[in-house]
């Protein structure tokens, strides 16, 4: 599935950072916020984005294709949310949203999540800019159909006030082993929150950081530039970074450490049963491995695509049929031995 996926790619920084994500916020002027709005409003709602975005005059209408999440399995729809393509929320309740995705997964546009409209444009790597240019482009081209609710004050005018102003969250998807291992993560949060920037579970508020992986974000949308956001998240990154290679060196120096990524690299290349939390946690430890040059043969891109793939409900959409918990621990230890089988040290 990952091989023609941005999430099966490596891209800028890829050692540390496994993705890019820029959301932009939007409603429709007239028209109650989606939880206010009744099923004709919502279905208003679909129509008029689905026709602003399928009969524009763009290279985008020939790329996209439309999906009623009423009418999709409930593997189907949480394996959307494994793939970081909508969120968990959106999920929740079907009824009156709708989905617009690209072909390579790179483009989701929500409809009728918290806001009208959830424009977002995920890349591998470190790639804000591109990803705002891309956001920007379709958000300009929706403007051209669409009656943005926006006003000269606040900007724009959306469900949450945490998001009035540029309506615009960007985000780094990082791998900090070293930092998480060095016990400093809480009080770096705690820094960064201060900043106007949050630092969570790589699946947003309220998660674990699952593999060592964290999500940064900006905060602040009224009163800032979705370009001097931009530049304020890249400044926090390039210091996260910094810090965790520095520790990085220090982890891989001792015999511990290189003995769990070598286990790490055995037991994926070799086991027959894999649940999805050990899957996690070793894919963290080769991640670090393949980064640090400790581990060779595998593209961290595969890795990145790993992490989707393997993924419970992923997995059943992939393989076209219900699957219990030991089928799935089966089938996924299958995947993972046939990426490593040449890995080595």
């Amino acid at each position: 599935m990952s091989d023609s996926k941005w999430y099966g790619r490596a891209g800028e920084s890829g050692e540390v950072i496994s993705s890019t994500r820029v959301r932009l916020a939007r409603n429709l002027k007239n028209l109650p916020f989606p939880d206010r709005a009744g099923r004709e409003e919502k279905e208003q709602v679909v129509e008029k984005v689905r026709d602003a975005l399928l009969n524009g005059n763009s290279v985008l209408a020939n790329d996209v294709k439309f999906f009623d999440l009423t009418e999709l399995s409930r593997e189907e729809a949480v394996s959307l949310a494994e793939r970081h393509l909508v969120s968990p929320e959106f999920i929740a309740e079907r009824e009156g949203r709708a989905l617009l995705l690209s072909s390579d997964e790179s483009i989701s546009i929500m409809i009728n999540e918290e806001d009208h409209l959830r424009i977002q444009v995920l890349r591998e790597g470190q790639a804000l800019k591109e990803a705002l240019e891309t956001a920007d482009r379709i958000d300009t081209l929706l403007s051209e159909r669409l009656d943005y609710a926006y006003d000269r004050e606040f900007g724009y005018l959306t469900q949450c006030p945490t998001n009035l102003g540029t309506g615009m969250r960007a985000s780094l998807t990082l791998h900090l082993p070293g930092l998480t291992e060095s016990g400093s993560m809480g009080r770096i949060a705690e820094n960064l929150s201060k900043l106007g920037m949050t630092l969570r579970g790589a699946f947003g508020e309220g998660t674990k950081a699952l593999g060592e992986m964290y999500q940064l974000s900006n905060q602040i949308t009224l009163g800032l530039s979705e370009g001097q956001a931009v530049e304020n998240l890249l400044s926090i990154a390039g210091q996260l970074i910094e810090q965790e290679k520095r520790l990085r060196k220090d982890l891989l120096s001792t015999a511990q450490w290189q003995d769990q990524i070598f286990r790490a690299a055995g037991i994926l290349r070799t086991a027959r049963l894999m649940p999805g939390e050990e899957a996690t946690r070793l894919l963290s430890l080769v991640r670090l491995g393949l980064s640090e040059g400790k581990l060779k043969g595998v593209d961290l891109g595969a890795v990145n695509g790993l992490s989707v793939r393997v993924q419970p409900a992923t997995l059943m959409v992939g393989a076209g049929r219900q699957m219990s918990p030991e089928d799935r621990d089966r089938l996924r230890a299958d995947i993972l031995r046939d990426t490593f089988q040449n890995i080595s040290i």
